[in-house]
Order: C-alpha cells, then sequence, then structure tokens
C-alpha cells in the first residue's frame, strides 16, 4: 500500500483513478462498427501435507507430502473466475450464517458484509450470533475505487470445505460502503490472507490464516488453484472455481515439481523478478524496474499488472511480434475489446510471456510462462455472430503485481513456514488439450543484479518520511496562522490506500 508524502499527491491519484473507473468498454472500429458497454461484473477478482523438501539442481523443489491433514476434503471449494473474484464458503457465528467469501492475498483483514446492501443477497447478522463481541475499535479502509466502514468484532468460524474446526477470529464487520460489493458478484467479504503488516486499523488485529495456524496447529502453508483460465468472465455458465488448501499442497493438483521463490518482504508476497520475455525476446531493462517499487503475488488482482515503463516495452515487444500490424491502441489501455468472428482462434497471433523468479538458491532463477489463452481473454459476444477479448495485462504505478492473469496457470504455494512462494503447472490450466503455462529452469543468475529490489522504499519508511514531512507542513501552517491571527482548524481524514493490487481495487467497468 503505496503512500503518497503530500495531501496533494492524494488528491491527485484519487481524482485520477476515479476518472479512470469511468472508461467504457468500446470495439475497435476496423473490427466491429459501434460501441459495446461491458458490465462491471464482467472484472471488476490423500490425507497429506508438505512437510519437508529436496534440493534439485539447486532449487527448493517440493517432496512428496505426508501428514494427517485431509486435503481431499478443500478440492473443488472455491467458486467463481478472475473477472469475478474467487471466493470460499464459510460459517460465521452461532449458530452459523452461511457468506461467499472473496480469497484475497493482497490483504490482512477479515471483512464481511454486515448491513443490507443492494448489490448483495445477504449479509452476516451479528445480532443474531450468541458468540459475536465487538471489541469497540472502528475500522475503514478506503481503495481508489471503493470504501468501507465498520466496526472490528470477535466470532467463531468454520469453512465447510476446510480444516476440522471452528476458530475464534477478528472480523471487520461492514456496516457502510461504497464501491466495495458489485453488481452480479456472488461474495459478501474478503478473505486477507497476507501478512499483519497490512492489517487495518494497525498490525495488532491478527489476520485470519495466523489464527487458523494457531489455534488449529496446521502448518503454516496454503496453496492456490483457480481454474478459470481460458474462459469468459461474462459467461452464464457455473463459475470455473478451484481449490483453496489450507495447511499444505496437494499433489494431484499440479504437474512435476513446485519452483520456489523467497519471500523478501512479508507485508505482500514480495517476491524478486529478475526479467520479463516476450516470446524469446528479453526486454532487456534493468531488473530494479520490474521490482519498482515492489513486486507480489495477488490472487485479488484480476491482471497481470507492470510498472509503466515495463507495461509500455511489453506492448511495443508484442506489437512488434504479434501478426496483427494495425492494432488499435485503444485495446492495450483497456479502453477498447478486440474482435473476431465466432470460432476464429485469436491466439495463434500473440506470443508467450515469460516471468523470470529468483529461485531459493540465489545464484539461479526459474521461468514461468503464459501463452496467449490467459492474457487475451474472452470476456462476450456480439449478436452470437463475434467473440470479443480484453488484454489481460495493464499498468501500474504500485509495482509489478502477479495476479489471477498468471496464477490461473499454475498451482501456487504460500509456503509462509519456510518464507518462499511456489508454482506448479496446474492440473486444470489445459484448454483444448493444450496447456496454457510452462515452468522451466534452472538459469543462472549471474547476468542480473545481486539484489533487484535494492533501493525500493517500503511502506514503514514511506509512513516515516510521510508523517516527517506533515509534521513539518504542520508546524509551519500553524506558525503561519497564528501569525495571520486565524483559528487553527483539524481536519479528519482517513489512510487512503492508493494500492490498486485487489479484485475491488482494479476492476473493468
Amino acid at each position: 500500500m503505496a503512500y503518497s508524502t503530500s495531501a496533494i499527491m492524494w488528491a491527485f491519484a484519487f481524482s485520477f483513478y476515479i476518472g479512470v473507473s469511468k472508461c467504457l468498454f468500446t470495439i475497435p472500429l476496423k473490427i466491429y462498427t459501434g460501441k459495446l458497454n461491458v458490465s462491471s461484473a464482467l472484472d471488476a477478482t490423500p490425507a497429506r501435507l508438505t512437510s519437508s523438501s529436496s534440493e534439485v539442481n539447486g532449487l527448493s523443489l517440493a517432496s512428496d507430502p505426508t501428514g494427517t491433514v485431509n486435503f481431499l476434503d478443500m478440492e473443488n471449494n472455491l467458486l467463481g473466475d478472475s473477472g469475478r473474484g474467487y471466493y470460499i464458503e464459510m460459517s460465521i457465528g452461532t449458530p452459523g450464517q452461511t457468506l461467499n467469501i472473496l480469497v484475497d492475498t493482497g490483504s490482512s483483514n477479515f471483512a464481511v458484509a454486515a448491513a443490507p446492501h443492494p448489490f448483495i443477497t445477504h449479509y452476516f447478522n451479528t445480532a443474531l450470533s450468541s458468540t459475536y463481541q465487538s471489541v469497540g475499535r472502528t475500522v475503514a479502509v478506503r481503495y481508489t475505487q471503493g470504501n468501507w466502514e465498520g466496526e472490528l468484532g470477535l466470532d467463531r468460524v468454520s469453512i465447510p470445505k476446510g480444516p476440522n474446526g471452528s476458530m475464534i477470529i477478528n472480523i471487520a464487520a461492514i456496516l457502510s460502503s461504497e464501491g466495495f460489493f458489485l453488481p452480479q458478484v456472488n461474495w459478501q467479504g474478503i478473505l486477507g490472507l497476507a501478512y499483519p503488516m497490512l492489517a487495518r486499523p494497525d498490525s495488532t488485529v491478527e489476520p485470519f490464516f495466523n489464527s487458523v495456524v494457531q489455534q488449529l496447529g496446521i502448518p503454516d502453508i496454503f496453496s492456490l488453484q483457480m481454474c478459470g483460465a481460458g474462459l469468459s468472465a461474462s459467461s452464464t455458465e457455473d463459475p470455473a472455481g478451484g481449490s483453496f488448501i489450507m495447511g499444505g499442497a496437494e499433489p494431484t493438483l499440479y504437474h512435476g515439481s513446485v519452483w520456489y521463490t523467497p519471500i523478501i518482504e512479508e507485508w505482500y508476497y514480495q517476491v524478486e523478478v529478475l526479467k520479463l520475455e516476450v516470446g524469446d525476446q528479453n526486454l532487456d531493462l534493468d531488473c530494479k524496474e520490474y521490482n519498482m517499487d515492489k513486486a507480489i503475488v495477488d490472487s485479488g488482482t484480476t491482471l497481470l499488472r507492470l510498472p509503466v515503463n515495463v507495461f509500455n516495452a511489453v506492448v511495443e515487444a508484442i506489437t512488434r511480434s504479434s501478426l496483427i500490424q494495425d492494432f488499435s491502441s485503444g485495446f492495450w489501455d483497456g479502453s477498447k475489446l478486440a474482435c473476431w468472428m465466432k470460432g476464429e482462434n485469436p491466439w495463434t497471433f500473440f506470443p508467450k510471456l515469460s516471468i523470470y523468479l529468483r529461485a531459493t538458491n540465489t545464484s539461479q532463477s526459474f521461468r514461468i510462462t503464459i501463452l496467449p489463452q490467459l492474457y487475451i481473454q474472452p470476456v462476450t459476444e456480439v449478436d452470437g455472430t463475434l467473440d470479443c477479448f480484453r488484454f489481460g495485462l495493464s499498468s501500474s504505478t504500485n509495482g509489478l503485481i502477479i495476479g489471477a492473469t498468471v496464477m490461473e496457470g499454475f498451482y501456487v504455494v504460500f509456503d509462509r513456514a519456510q518464507h518462499r512462494v511456489g508454482f506448479a503447472l496446474s492440473t486444470c490450466a489445459v484448454r483444448g488439450g493444450v496447456a496454457l503455462s510452462e515452468i522451466t529452469g534452472p538459469f543462472s543468475a549471474s547476468d542480473v543484479a545481486a539484489d533487484c529490489s535494492s533501493g525500493v522504499l517500503k511502506e514503514p519508511l514511506l509512513w516515516i518520511i510521510s508523517y516527517t514531512l506533515m509534521a513539518i507542513c504542520g508546524v509551519v501552517l500553524i506558525v503561519l496562522l497564528l501569525l495571520l491571527v486565524l483559528p487553527c482548524r483539524r481536519r479528519d481524514h482517513f489512510g487512503e490506500i492508493t494500492d490498486e493490487s485487489s479484485l475491488v481495487r482494479h476492476r473493468i467497468k
């Protein structure tokens, strides 16, 4: 959550993103005359467990898991897709009230609707739970495209298709919101799975998974399989779904080995990207460009989001290598859809995209690759004759974000116990018999800097700088006001979150 250092910058950023959020998709005139307004619902997000690791070619790979947690009970416990988000059914309170909760590795609050809202069918009624306890603290989270406010409380939570047992969990009961709950999206809350540093109002609010590990005694590891790859986000069919495995990794959900990259800082799941390739073409950028100001793995992000310079380089490289020469610029910036006659295959026109990640053996790297089916994404059809697609990448001012566009190609292991994130080939990332992702390695990392993320300002340091500058400005302002014999007026404010990494912070309108 990258905070600006002045109120002016906050106001500018907020106004800019609100303006951008109002854009409508239109179909390029060279393909189809007219405009298409796309609903915000198109995007807006064996009894074994991993207990050891082995080394192959110097890289940490997953070994055969052993243990007692029944992961098979957790298979297919997710519903949704990249456009509507992936969510899990949870039971909250006593007696239990069932809600669908968005799974988000880019935040740390467990927040649920606790009041009626026009876009949700039901909510958690705290008055009907005999075990709910308010802790007397309010919490407010504001995003560039939405906000919610509520109260903090404690209550009993269980997951029908999760670990056995119930837990007492910190819950943010959402009492009012704007732009957070979306039409035609079947979830009523958000499950933040990141670290305490991101919790609001402060890091003393223990995140959900920390509580699960402590109270149920499961290993500090979870894994995600998201199965919406290559499917239309506007399809009326049942959502693709996936699996959220708590306590380990389930080998039947992936092929081959799990390749791990270190978590370099525990707030988001921050990793280190060494380089990008478009087809076989290396972008040849300084590796610090890829990690400015962070590179994270976030299930709540719909797209692969790239720093502006990296995004521009990727678009330029795709344009050079694509078989479509006169392509509308609106497609790349998300303001237009590209449409082909129904039944035509546009993916043959585009190259593969590859991301190189630092391995646990830091002198080496490995490469995760997605095929065009993952980033040229079907969203709708027109009159039964045209299939329309969006670009699954966008530019970002808040760092590189490996979102659902990439994650849908892989089984992703968040091994918090050993401070690493793993990638393996997902068994569901296959369409028409074609695997939509690849993993290769190891590669030498001797041609890149020893630390591609050095020199990046982290959030705590930004806070210190921000508050220091605000204090200085405040002192100067008070002196000036006293000199002008004016009353000093105090202005309330919320700490606005300008990071766009979650589904609700970066949805397509």
